[in-house]
């Protein structure tokens, strides 16, 4: 079966439950896709890391063949942007408008035949898009993945689905990984992680960060 090739669209369909019909944990879902964006530029080889900060390599146009248009976008942005550790990339993922991780991966995986969208109005007054996924056996392979890397050999799992759990975990994507999995498997998830690099540890901080904030200015407005 063919699946998608990168991160950010793999978490995206991941976030999706078929039974709701609609992506799940919108409140932290930018984070993560940010966090599986630079988690794919890391394993491609166009970012390094120097000094726990990420620096864009100077490769050809060959190396990000095949990218998502979001990545491509952000490796661009780091390109351009002075020098910031990984925290500060994943908070810097924007909540709203056109430009957030949700809208730009969304947006490529209709693109490329993934999914489908549909404009409806919430209670008939507000727009909106429905999103429903073409085949939900795509979205079942990827959850496949997520399990057998918990289970399998170590030596026989996909550095790919290492990075993909690790990532799952660090974000408590709950509807890919159950908080009573992640208890239970976390030696072997601590095994994974290294396979993301320093991102998994990077978005827990920005998590954190955001869930702080809006404590913050939730006793501000109390």
């Amino acid at each position: 079966m063919d699946l998608p090739v990168n991160l950010p669209e793999k978490l995206y369909l991941l976030a999706y439950d078929p039974r709701r019909g609609r992506t799940t944990q919108h409140s932290s879902l930018n984070l993560l896709l940010q966090a599986a964006s630079l988690t794919e530029l890391l394993r491609r080889g166009l970012v390094r890391e120097d000094g726990r900060t990420p620096v864009a390599r100077t490769r050809g146009p060959e190396a990000s063949a095949g990218l998502d248009p979001y990545s491509a976008r952000l490796l661009e942005q780091i390109r351009e942007k002075r020098p910031h550790g990984w925290s500060w990339w994943v908070g810097h993922a924007r909540s709203a408008g056109r430009d957030q991780p949700i809208r730009r991966v969304r947006d490529g995986l209709a693109e490329a035949g993934w999914i489908d969208l549909r404009p409806h109005r919430v209670v008939g007054l507000f727009p909106a898009t429905r999103v429903t996924l073409k085949d939900v056996e795509v979205r079942e392979a990827l959850a496949d993945s997520v399990a057998a890397s918990l289970k399998s050999p170590l030596s026989r799992v996909d550095p790919a689905d290492a990075a993909l759990t690790a990532l799952v975990a660090a974000g408590r994507l709950r509807v890919a990984l159950s908080p009573k999995h992640t208890r239970e498997y976390r030696g072997r998830i601590a095994k994974l992680a290294p396979a993301a690099g320093p991102v998994p540890k990077a978005l827990r901080t920005a998590l954190a960060w955001r869930m702080a904030n809006h404590a913050a200015e939730g006793a501000v407005i109390g």
